[in-house]
């Protein structure tokens, strides 16, 4: 078992971390229900099984997706690949999601959404990022940094 699949992010990741009061089978469900994911992403036809490809439909390019683990109701990984529709476009980006989900205490859930390989390319977008997960989750006004890591990713990219 590698660093990555204990939980623990590269340094040009985004990691966000969330206590929400629903259950890990209802986050789950939202994160592995093509119409359920799409309400809150993007149109989707994800099946949640090692090996199976699914993609995203993206406003600028499409992103092509594999789920590398899927532990329900605990854990979901997947490549991200974005196959930009102007052929111009240099490096797009190619990472990994993480979405992990623990039971609180109280019976919801703790999820934690790690973007490997994201924040340097990506770094114009992090604020965008941020915003969308947090207005998604329902945690408008929440007072929380856009990402766990954010001041280290900012230091970094300066």
């Amino acid at each position: 078992m590698n660093a990555k699949t204990q939980g623990q992010a590269t340094p040009d990741a985004l990691e966000f971390e969330y206590d929400l009061a629903e259950p890990p089978e209802k986050v789950w469900r939202a994160l592995t229900v093509p119409e359920l994911l799409a309400a809150w992403m993007m149109p989707n036809d994800i099946t949640p099984e090692i090996g199976n490809r699914f993609a995203f439909a993206g406003t600028e390019a499409a992103i092509e997706c594999e789920i590398l683990e899927a532990e329900p109701e605990h854990l979901l990984r997947y490549s991200w690949r974005e196959q930009p529709r102007d052929a111009t476009l240099q490096d797009p980006l190619d990472s990994v999601v993480t979405f992990t989900l623990a039971r609180t205490v109280s019976g919801g859930t703790h999820l934690r959404i790690v973007h490997d390989g994201f924040a340097r390319k990506a770094m114009p977008a992090v604020a965008l990022a941020g915003a969308g997960y947090r207005l998604s989750l329902g945690l408008r006004g929440a007072g929380k940094p856009i990402a766990a890591n954010t001041p280290h990713l900012l230091l970094r990219a300066a």
